[in-house]
Formats: structure tokens, C-alpha cells, sequence
């Protein structure tokens, strides 16, 4: 294990095994980029990408690059590397694979809060503001319903589906309650989905994830050390319930600003931690390689959104929920069977 420092403050640690694991899942991230740029009826041909991304888009490619596809590919591996470090964050601050902002309904809060301040407060609240407020509250009534904070894995799963499903059903009366044209791109928008994204929804993910990534890479040992215990981190300067607190916030406002470009996207924040620590075999947050993982599942998904023949054009959430759902129950089985739940 190496120190990778960034001037005097920043200090991230960086094994081998995950350094590996990172330049090989940021290659498979570039082929499922070209992949989703040139598949497909307007796909632009692989030869000519290079021209197109640097010699200056002209006709169909620059349509397929400026308004099309090019959006929709930077919101989807912002949006994936959000969730994954999110994830990350609140499973460090758990020591519980299930504790990722869907298992605990930090995104449906989200989706909530987001529907909310389209319905009740549109104009006066933006949607970006409505799914942070949405996001702190689920996770604040989540936190009290335990009695034991974030500590104990049994119930911080039945607080979060108890707070999941009030969500859900907020959620369900405000697509009710609007016109039925506004509740069909709604509906869209709550199941997740990447189609018809902006460079504006690409700046505004972006910018979340420049601004705390940074944050997280300050709190990287913090959190590495917490793995050892409460006692002995804080014996080695960790301070644990500081540590623990910035990292829940910061995976909040990560999981607010995905759901805020693209919906809740289901389990992203579950399975990209659980697959970056599968890649390097060995025990730590793998902070950027769960946001690196997030980037290429939930850019595979929507992919696979674009170019599977099915009827409906499903949104890409339909795919991670399926897939993520079979994962869950598999962790939820495997957690039983060792006695944690």
C-alpha cells in the first residue's frame, strides 16, 4: 500500500491490486463509451469518432455528439461515479454492505423531495434543492427510527424500507395529482432515466462530483482507519463520529445530485463498493474505484437501454433495478446466514 499525496492536506491511500483494477475498469469504461456513441442506427462509425470529437462534429455526428448521445454519455458516467462513491462512503460508514442510500431510502426520499418541488413549490424551489432537502430527510428519520444511528445493519434496513416506502407513496400521489402529460415525463424521470439529458444536467453532476471529491479524498485514511474499530481509530487521530458525520453528508449530496439529473437510480450505490472490493481482494473504502465501477455499470445499463430490442423504451433504472435486485437478495441471504440480520 502507497500514499498517493495531493500538497500538504490531501493524502489518498493506493494498492497495487486497485491501481490495476482502476486503469482496467477505466479502459472498459472508453469501449462502452464508443460502444454507446457509434451502435445503433445514428451511431456515428468508430473510424470516424476521432474526427468527430476532435476535428469538429458536422450533420448527424454533430447532432449524435451535441444533443443526443454526448449528453446523455457524460450525465450517465457522472451520475455512475456519484452513486458509486456515495455508496462507498455510507458502507465505510456502516461496516454494512447494505448500507447504501437505496437500501436505507435515501433516494426515494430523494425522488420524493424532487416530485415535491415540481408539484408544490415549481418556480419558488428548484428540483436540484427539492431532492437534497429530500434525501437529508429520509436519511434524519432513518437515523432516529434505528435508536442506534447507523450502527446496527437489521434495523437500518427496515427503517429504510419503512422510510422507502412513504417516499414511494408521496412520490405516487404527486404523479396522480399533476396532468397526465407532466406525469408521464414525471413517471420517466422517477424510474431513472438518462434519455433526453442536457449539457446543462452534465454540468450540474459534474460539478457536485469536482467539488466533493476532493472532500472525500481528504477523509480517505479518516475512513480507512474507522474500518479498525471506533477506539482504535480514535486513538490514531480518526476522531470516528466527525469522520462518520462529513461522510454521510457527503454521500447524501452525491445521491441527491444523481437523482436530481436522472431520478433514482436503483443500486449503482449497492453494487459498485461491493465490485471494487471484490477487484482488489483486500479491506478499505476503494473510494475511486467504486466511482470508477458506478461509471461503467450504470453506463452498460443505459447501453443496454438503447440498443435491446424491447417494447417501451424502458429507462435505464429498470435495468439496475433488475439487476441490482438479484444482487440484494443475494447480500440479504448471504448477511442472514452469517447472523448479522
Amino acid at each position: 500500500m502507497t500514499v498517493v499525496k495531493i500538497g500538504r492536506v490531501i493524502a489518498v491511500p493506493v494498492g497495487r491490486a486497485g491501481a490495476v483494477a482502476a486503469a482496467a475498469v477505466v479502459a472498459l469504461v472508453a469501449v462502452a463509451a464508443v460502444a454507446t456513441l457509434s451502435l445503433g442506427r445514428l451511431g456515428i462509425p468508430v473510424a470516424d469518432l476521432p474526427q468527430a470529437l476532435f476535428g469538429g462534429a458536422e450533420g448527424k455526428a454533430a447532432f449524435v455528439l451535441g444533443r443526443l448521445r454526448g449528453p446523455r454519455l457524460v450525465v450517465g458516467i457522472g451520475t455512475g461515479a456519484a452513486l458509486g462513491l456515495s455508496g462507498a462512503l455510507f458502507q465505510t460508514v456502516t461496516r454494512n454492505p447494505l448500507g447504501s442510500p437505496d437500501v436505507i431510502g435515501v433516494s426515494a426520499g430523494a425522488g420524493a423531495g424532487a416530485a415535491s418541488a415540481a408539484l408544490f413549490l415549481p418556480g419558488l424551489l428548484p428540483v436540484p434543492l427539492g431532492a437534497l432537502a429530500g434525501a437529508v430527510l429520509a436519511m434524519a428519520v432513518v437515523y432516529v427510527s434505528t435508536g442506534t444511528g447507523f450502527q446496527n445493519p437489521g434495523r437500518l434496513i427496515v427503517a429504510g424500507i419503512g422510510v422507502s416506502a412513504i417516499s414511494v407513496a408521496l412520490t405516487q400521489y404527486v404523479v396522480y395529482a399533476v396532468e397526465r402529460d407532466k406525469a408521464t415525463v414525471l413517471m420517466a424521470y422517477l424510474n431513472g432515466s438518462l434519455s433526453a439529458r442536457s449539457w446543462d444536467h452534465a454540468v450540474t453532476i459534474w460539478l457536485v462530483v469536482l467539488v466533493c471529491a476532493p472532500l472525500v479524498a481528504l477523509l480517505a485514511r479518516r475512513l480507512d482507519m474507522t474500518e479498525l474499530g471506533d477506539e482504535l481509530a480514535a486513538g490514531l487521530g480518526a476522531e470516528p463520529g466527525p469522520t462518520r458525520t462529513a461522510a454521510v453528508t457527503l454521500s447524501v449530496v452525491l445521491s441527491a445530485a444523481a437523482v436530481a439529473v436522472a431520478g433514482p437510480i436503483a443500486f449503482i450505490a449497492l453494487t459498485a463498493p461491493q465490485i471494487a472490493r471484490r477487484l482488489t481482494g483486500g479491506p478499505g473504502p476503494h473510494l475511486l474505484l467504486s466511482a470508477l465501477v458506478g461509471a461503467l455499470l450504470l453506463v452498460l445499463a443505459d447501453l443496454a437501454a438503447q440498443q435491446l430490442p424491447l417494447p417501451g423504451n424502458l429507462p435505464v433504472g429498470v435495468y439496475t433495478m433488475a439487476v441490482g435486485g438479484l444482487y440484494l437478495g443475494y447480500l440479504l441471504t448471504r448477511e442472514w446466514r452469517k447472523g448479522t440480520l
